[in-house]
């Protein structure tokens, strides 16, 4: 069976999975939550894990210990772990804003990046991070947790390979939850998540991040014509200096997107519609897809299964490994650097929008 990714449809035979070197991999900081990903799985296929660069000792010690993992891998800074444990891939765990000091120290070196979503803090860091890529020839990828959705993939072939639902008119999506102290996030992960600067926002940036990228991915690269984005803060004694609530409109041509980013969702969401001419598709985290397709007196919802990803594009560390390693053109793909510069083009617009109330048309 044929999996696709950004569009391609790739065989599993294409991908070399036994005759492989497991990829030496770092991690950058251990301030972001998402870190639990590998700390409770350290195992990847494709990859071994080689140290956690993390200046505050008595966080790393909490969390190795937690982990049941040994001390010796902890390294108090991210030179002193490329020193001594010689990785060919970091993944970043720390704010947004050090995504662009991770890459200044990697890309000389050779050392490929994954950083946690979105890409960057803001458009200027973004075009830094890039040049450093394409000077030093490394791979600069994003990892959202939307990109191991398998419907993602499903409802892309339907509209791209199949054309269910004609062209696009409309795409809506709805990410969140509760909100991060609301849901328990660790102090580590809140100080700079609620920090203006650290994030570049609060919930525009949190998870306004995700529909510029699905919706960048689903329109094939193509940027929009404008963006319009309105922020609020509804809890201002929780998060008094970000805000908790966001709402972004990119228009395209004959297509529009709305992006509902929010820290007040009653629970939590990561659920994209997509209307076209001739029909729509509901998708989500979950494998089981709503779709209608067909003219309105006869068109019947069904419920589809989403066939399951299959390796490496089930698991973020062994798809990062596939891309060090060659396997792998991430150009086109989610987390992709060519869908993400958009996607920061999208989220830095949108942030502008916010501010001064007026729709910024990019160029």
């Amino acid at each position: 069976m044929k999996n696709i990714c950004a569009g391609v449809l790739m065989t599993l035979a294409a991908l070399p999975v036994i005759a492989q070197q497991a990829v030496r991999m770092g991690i950058a900081g251990m301030t972001h939550d998402h870190v639990n990903a590998i700390l409770n799985q350290p195992r990847h296929e494709g990859m071994i894990l080689v140290g956690f660069a993390e200046p505050d000792r008595e966080l790393a010690m909490r969390l190795l210990h937690r982990a049941n993992l040994p001390d010796s891998l902890w390294f108090p800074s991210l030179e002193k772990l490329i020193e001594k444990a010689k990785p060919d891939a970091i993944c970043d765990f720390r704010s947004t804003f050090q995504h662009l000091e991770t890459v200044e120290i990697c890309a000389p070196r050779k050392i490929h990046v994954m950083v946690e979503k979105p890409l960057a803090v803001n458009m200027k860091h973004a075009l830094k991070m890039e040049q450093l890529a394409r000077q030093h020839g490394i791979h600069l990828i994003t990892n959202y947790e939307t990109t191991w959705y398998a419907g993602h993939y499903e409802a892309f072939d339907m509209i791209h390979r199949q054309g269910l639902l004609g062209e696009l008119r409309k795409v809506v999506i709805m990410d969140g939850h509760t909100g991060p102290k609301e849901i328990g996030c660790s102090q580590a992960f809140l100080h700079w998540l609620t920090d203006p600067v650290m994030n570049g926002g609060g919930a525009i940036m949190d998870f306004g991040c995700y529909g510029a990228d699905i919706m960048t991915w689903l329109m094939q690269g193509q940027k929009p014509l404008s963006v319009f984005a309105q922020t609020r803060t509804n809890k201002p004694e929780v998060y008094p200096k970000v805000d908790d609530e966001a709402t972004i409109i990119v228009q395209y041509p004959t297509t529009q997107g709305i992006f509902q980013a929010s820290w007040n969702w009653p629970y939590g969401r990561k659920d994209t519609e997509i209307y076209g001419q001739t029909g729509y598709i509901f998708t989500n985290r979950l494998p089981e897809m709503k779709v209608k397709t067909g003219p309105e007196r006869d068109a019947q919802e069904s419920t589809q299964i989403a066939r399951p990803l299959q390796y490496p594009y089930n698991d973020p560390f062994s798809y990062f490994a596939a891309v060090v390693r060659n396997e792998i053109n991430p150009t086109n793909d989610l987390g992709g650097l060519k869908i993400n510069m958009i996607a920061m083009e999208i989220l830095d617009a949108a942030v502008r929008s916010a501010k001064t109330g007026k729709v910024i048309k990019l160029k």
